[in-house]
């Protein structure tokens, strides 16, 4: 592995490893780790619910271990995802940014939490 630790293409190679490590593989397929992103994000919001903001004072420290390992969840989830749909999330990413960009022009929307359909 060349890439550097903290990487994406780290992650998609130590996650490769270790679902080949298993045999998981075979049960890696796009509408699977879709499903399961799905239930790791909803795992995440569950440490949110009934909170006021969720800023980090109303946190405990068992919540903020909780909130890091399903963060850690939903990105592995979506790293294998991407990595199985052959998606390059680096370029995605920068594709999208762009895309908002012009969907919500700074100048227009700076401030503004309305949807792009109401300005």
């Amino acid at each position: 592995m060349n890439a550097p630790s903290d990487s994406l293409l780290d992650i998609r190679a130590r996650l490769r490893a270790f679902a080949a490590e298993r045999d998981w593989d075979q049960f890696h397929t796009p509408k699977n780790l879709a499903m399961a992103l799905s239930v790791e994000v909803a795992e995440l919001a569950e440490h949110y619910q009934w909170l006021p903001t969720g800023a980090d004072s109303e946190l405990d420290e068992a919540t903020r271990t909780g909130i890091r390992h399903e963060l850690a969840d939903v990105l592995m989830y979506l790293v294998r995802l991407a990595d199985k749909s052959g998606v390059d999330l680096h370029a995605a990413v920068l594709e999208k940014m762009l895309l908002n960009a012009q969907k919500y022009p700074a100048q227009q929307v700076r401030g503004d939490a309305r949807k792009s359909t109401q300005y």
